[in-house]
């Protein structure tokens, strides 16, 4: 398997000397206030006093085993193209598919042992359009804005309105097609878009040299308004999901 480059020289001193991995770590304190206090040499401290390891020592990583076995420090591996670039995206290069899940689980909780649709809100997706009910986390305000993004969207010209519905779903509790690691959806943060203009990797023929083909359809008038409101996009990975939106502020460039 290819190894993913060593952006961070050596192992990382208590004070995250690296300016890089410095602000990726700053963004994920202000993404989260309510539940993240700081970043405390090789440990992330919650509000409730937990203490998380950032970097668990192990090095660089294999692809396949950074999305297996990731630590926080592996989710800032790839930085996340905001804007209209990033298309077709190198090999392996999936910004956001690295996720830690024990930040995740305890922030949006574990939905094979609860119910998360008590924590969830409702999102009137396209209101004039279509008018579509949808639950969605209300923790870290995510629902709130996803109904920013909706009421967004619904302004846009009505040619844009068939790569927006009907929704594929929001809160499904279901692993990765493939794996055993828990999809975002299952935490009620991610939304897949209208399947007649989806296209995803595993779908796609590849090409002579085993690279799979990069396909899509999405406009980006649509992806812009999602990213404004702290929101990636599965169409930039290298195995990509191009109907796939999931709330993960700390990614973008921007404080939200």
């Amino acid at each position: 398997m290819v190894l993913l480059a060593v952006f961070w020289a050596g192992m990382l001193g208590p004070a995250y000397s690296d300016e890089p991995l410095r602000d990726a770590l700053a963004r994920l304190v202000k993404a989260y206030p309510h539940f993240i206090d700081r970043i405390q040499g090789n440990e992330l401290v919650w509000k409730d006093g937990t203490r998380m390891s950032i970097d668990d020592g192990r090095g660089a990583k294999a692809f396949e085993t950074m999305l297996e076995q990731p630590d926080i420090k592996d989710m800032f591996a790839l930085t996340y193209p905001a804007g209209d670039k990033g298309l077709a995206p190198d090999i392996d290069f999936d910004p956001g598919r690295v996720r830690y899940a024990p930040l995740f689980t305890k922030m949006y909780g574990d939905c094979r042992t609860s119910n998360l649709l008590a924590k969830a809100a409702d999102v009137v997706w396209l209101k004039s359009k279509y008018g579509q009910t949808i639950k969605f986390s209300k923790i870290n305000g995510a629902a709130a804005a996803l109904q920013r993004v909706s009421d967004e969207l619904d302004q846009l010209p009505d040619r844009f309105t068939e790569f927006l519905i009907p929704t594929q779903g929001t809160y499904n509790c279901r692993p990765i097609a493939a794996t055993d690691r828990m999809s975002a959806h299952g935490l009620g943060i991610a939304i897949d878009i209208a399947a007649k203009h989806s296209n995803y990797w595993r779908r796609s023929k590849p090409d002579a040299n085993g690279r799979v083909v990069y396909k899509n359809e999405i406009p980006w008038e649509i992806v812009r308004v999602f990213e404004k409101h702290g929101f990636i996009w599965g169409g930039k990975w290298y195995h990509y999901d191009t109907m796939h939106f999931e709330y993960r502020p700390e990614l973008l460039p921007v404080s939200r």
